[in-house]
């Protein structure tokens, strides 16, 4: 008989699936106390936050589970080709140059808002943004980066990639929670004025008209009733490609060492450009992305982001386990970072919306399709109308395309920061 902690796998992935099970069937639940509880507390913090739990109360070993390794090698980049290879390129251009506009934007505003935090807060809280080796705080910084801009995955990837200290990442997870999940509430209370704030922007809304008739036809289109062939198929274009970008980016990433002094030496900024893992990443978002080019799209009709998403969330849960709640707090000031931060980011949406006259509908869905992801987008869209949903999707999985390269280049502005 088994005594605490669980050491082996098969019982440790079947708490975690226990844990993810018990929040998405709580979450589920629309009235009563679990409607107020998830109305204050995240859908994904819990999914943090309970195999967090398991591990740090003793229930569960971490520190011998493979769990977190398979999630990251086999389920991440499958999550990542399926999730991509829906994408249609030429309609997220038909969206219109404000809807791109906003969402680049937004990127930027991620992208130059992490250094430029550290910079800040270094002012009068040096401690605040240092560390060294693995414990240098713009490691952990770099996965809210990679979470800010695309979501998850792209978060796993630059977490992996940067070897941030595992113990201290539940801090990291906490800022990007409470940040993300505040201002995506102050644009959901936007939406009860969107009248008055595109007055005010002086946005011409016509197109968000002509966006719904588009968006609806589209999607009763390709949806359908998943059979197993269905599923079979997209069980082939995400772990083939998976083996495929394990291959290719095994083999670039050595031969970038083997070429490259600045990769190789392991003191230099690029250094990380040597890591397989983030090629693996790169290459399997590739593959999704050609694959959007062939009939295999149509397979988003059959869930195929849905089936991404599962995997998405077993790796959060993963990550969850490997957290230390003792050492959430350690840090307190990384909030002021965060903060900073976010603040940059509604900022520079703000004044851009202003200058171009872009509707809020574009404000709100290309914020959250870099912030929130595909979890959080496609509900802000469905706010504004339910046949908008799809829009939401559609830029948050070009979220997960320029995610890691976004990501890559903030942690990399970010290191020179934490060093001015």
């Amino acid at each position: 008989m088994n005594q605490l902690p669980f050491t082996e796998d098969t019982i440790i992935f079947g708490l975690l699936c226990l844990c993810l099970g018990f929040v998405f069937y709580t979450s589920s639940i629309k009235t009563g106390f679990w409607k107020k509880f998830y109305g204050f507390v995240p859908t994904v913090l819990m999914c943090y936050l309970l195999p967090a739990i398991l591990a740090s109360s003793g229930v569960i070993d971490e520190k011998s589970s493979n769990t977190y390794y398979v999630a990251s090698r086999y389920l991440l980049p499958a999550a990542l080709i399926l999730m991509t290879l829906s994408i249609d390129l030429k309609a997220i251009a038909n969206l219109g140059s404000k809807a791109l506009i906003m969402f680049l934007t937004g990127t930027a505003g991620i992208i130059l808002g992490g250094p430029l935090a550290i910079l800040i807060v270094s002012i009068f809280s040096p401690e605040t943004v240092g560390g060294n080796g693995f414990d240098a705080v713009w490691r952990g910084l770099a996965t809210i980066a990679g979470s800010w801009i695309g979501g998850g995955a792209n978060q796993a990837a630059m977490l992996e990639v940067f070897q941030f200290n595992q113990e201290k990442y539940g801090g990291m997870v906490l800022i990007d929670i409470v940040m993300a999940n505040l201002w995506m509430a102050i644009l959901l209370l936007g939406i009860g004025k969107t009248k008055k704030i595109d007055a005010w922007l002086k946005a011409d809304t016509s197109s968000i008209e002509e966006l719904k008739e588009k968006v609806s036809t589209y999607t009763a289109k390709i949806a359908r009733v998943t059979s197993l062939h269905d599923l079979m198929m997209m069980l082939l274009y995400a772990f083939a490609g998976v083996g495929i970008a394990h291959f290719l980016g095994h083999h670039f990433a050595e031969f970038l060492e083997a070429n490259f002094e600045v990769i190789r030496n392991k003191e230099k900024i690029l250094s990380s450009l040597g890591s397989k893992f983030l090629w693996m990443v790169v290459f399997a978002t590739s593959i999704g992305i050609a694959l959007s080019f062939t009939k295999a799209k149509k397979y988003e009709g059959a869930g195929a982001s849905k089936v991404g998403g599962m995997f998405i969330y077993i790796l959060v849960a993963t990550i969850g386990m490997k957290m230390d709640l003792g050492r959430v707090m350690e840090n307190p000031g990384l909030i002021a970072i965060g903060f900073v931060w976010i603040c940059i980011h509604a900022g520079l949406l703000i004044l851009v919306a202003k200058l171009i006259k872009a509707p809020y509908f574009f404000l709100a869905v290309g914020s959250q399709a870099n912030v929130g992801g595909a979890a959080s987008a496609p509900v802000v869209a469905a706010e504004f109308h339910p046949s908008l949903t799809s829009v939401g999707i559609l830029l948050a999985v070009f979220g997960y395309v320029v995610g890691t390269a976004g990501a890559y280049l903030c942690a990399l502005l970010m290191e020179v920061a934490s060093k001015v």
